[in-house]
């Protein structure tokens, strides 16, 4: 795995948020059960069979996301949503997240890092980004793992339009499995930086220099 300073010195941040985004609006993606997709296309936002009460991960990274389902092939991942949210309900998980792990350059001592988990309901995790065959890239992608008043406020407030992705995922898979890489990368959609301010940055141990104000 490359250094993440040689990373930067590539011209490629190392933890930068990719997504598909507007003025309003972020996409992020995830993959459930028939059931619990059915559910929430139909509703426009999470309902039962979904659960509340369980932690809920969101991805801005489709390519990570296609990992993480084995393009929509793995079981009670079968069915792959997109969700759009309100940039602000966005900014309120990054505001209020804590980091998965405990990273000296955050936290002042692992004390700090715990009391942060304890009170946060926003979990965040850097993980290698993926190319199409799944192999992982030197930089990473984030994962943010919703919990408790994130949960609700998710559900409730901030998604604004729930779209399924899953032919384009097995499209994919597909092209794949032919040997069609081309086609396959064809098919992922544009994704570009997510501005974030300087606080917000370092409150998910973004890169720094990728950091721009405006979010």
């Amino acid at each position: 795995m490359f250094e993440e300073t040689a990373v930067e010195a590539a011209g490629i941040p190392a933890r930068q948020i990719r997504a598909r985004h507007d003025e309003r609006t972020i996409r992020v993606y995830q993959a459930y059960s028939p059931e619990i997709a059915d559910a929430a296309l139909a509703a426009g936002t999470f309902v039962a069979p979904f659960k509340r009460e369980r932690m809920t991960w969101i991805k801005p990274s489709f390519a990570w996301m296609g990992y993480r389902c084995g393009w929509a092939a793995k079981p009670g991942q079968e069915r792959v949503l997109a969700l759009d949210l309100t940039r602000e309900g966005f900014g309120w998980v990054l505001a209020h997240a804590a980091l998965s792990h405990f990273d000296p350059r955050v936290h002042r001592d692992e004390a700090a890092w715990k009391a942060a988990m304890r009170t946060s309901p926003v979990r965040v995790q850097w993980d290698p980004e993926r190319d199409v065959h799944h192999r992982p890239l030197p930089h990473r992608s984030i994962q943010l793992g919703l919990s408790g008043e994130a949960v609700d406020r998710y559900v409730a407030e901030w998604i604004t339009a729930v779209t399924e992705v899953t032919p384009v995922m097995r499209a994919i898979r597909a092209h794949l499995a032919d040997g069609r890489v081309a086609e396959a990368r064809a098919l992922l959609p544009a994704e570009k930086p997510y501005p974030l301010s300087a606080e917000l940055a370092e409150a998910v141990a973004a890169s720094q220099d990728d950091a721009t104000e405006g979010n």
